[in-house]
């Protein structure tokens, strides 16, 4: 059995049913955003099926697919199935477990500014591995924040007849895109709605309540050099270092578009100087 459910259904390209604002911070590794959108969709889900259709079986959750750095979903993942196992608990209930969709591809395209044919072109390369035997007899919840086009799911799903998965499947979005007259790139007009330059980061990084994730660490490396450099001597020695090291273990030192970013830092973190160099000098 395959069941798609969305707590948000987009209709309106100004109406959304949630706050754009917070969304676009949520995107960019805001957590408490990431707790609030866990949590309600964990309440939708369970006032809206579970409460009527009680899973039984031992549930996986599990967040979108990613290599070394999680996506924004990994966090609202954290909060969804904290929620989750306390309703599981209370009933009876085995609490959740997870496991990791892993992926073999990264891009430097902005996902959200394609159309429908744009994203299963590049994210239709990529491949996806699980580890089958973990999750037999199983139910499986596959969380996104939103679903726009479907080929991500549609990727999911090529994982599941790959790997000859026959276990109930989830697929479980904080909002779905229903009205097909509305462009793909609503999803960029959400994800950039308060991050209009790299300087709105500030806030986000520095609010007490920061996850990095691969949105942002992207966002920092695709930067223009000069406001780059000064975005950078405005940061922490502990957010330089967490950057930089999540930037290695995506491999984007190998991908040119990030190299120059990437080597400013490189060239002083190690100095311990990256507040005191100036750029030009």
């Amino acid at each position: 059995m395959n069941t798609t459910w969305s707590l948000h259904h987009i209709n309106n390209a100004e109406a959304f049913g949630f706050n754009p604002d917070d969304y676009s911070r949520f995107k960019f590794g805001d957590d408490a955003v990431a707790k609030t959108f866990g949590t309600q969709l964990a309440d939708g889900f369970i006032s809206q099926y579970l409460a009527e259709n009680p899973i039984k079986q031992q549930i996986v959750v599990i967040s979108s697919p990613y290599s070394f750095i999680p996506t924004a979903t990994f966090a609202m993942k954290n909060w969804f199935a904290a929620r989750l196992n306390r309703w599981l608990a209370l009933h009876g209930y085995p609490v959740t477990q997870e496991t990791k969709v892993h992926r073999t591809i990264t891009y430097k395209d902005d996902y959200g500014e394609l159309d429908a044919q744009q994203r299963m072109n590049l994210i239709g390369n990529d491949s996806f591995h699980i580890d089958k035997d973990f999750l037999q007899d199983k139910t499986l919840l596959f969380l996104d924040d939103v679903k726009i086009t479907g080929s991500h799911e549609r990727m999911i799903m090529k994982m599941v007849k790959e790997y000859g998965l026959s276990n109930d499947i989830f697929m479980l979005y904080f909002a779905e895109l229903t009205n097909k007259n509305i462009h793909p790139n609503i999803e960029n007009f959400i994800n950039y709605h308060q991050v209009k330059s790299i300087f709105d980061l500030g806030d986000i990084i520095k609010g007490g309540s920061f996850c990095i994730n691969t949105r942002i660490v992207k966002y920092i490396l695709n930067y223009d050099f000069d406001s780059f450099c000064i975005f950078i001597h405005e940061q922490t020695d502990d957010f330089v270092n967490s950057l930089y090291d999540a930037a290695l273990g995506n491999g984007y030192h190998t991908i040119e578009a990030y190299t120059h970013n990437l080597n400013y830092i490189k060239e002083n973190l190690f100095l311990n100087k990256h507040k005191l160099i100036k750029h030009g000098n």
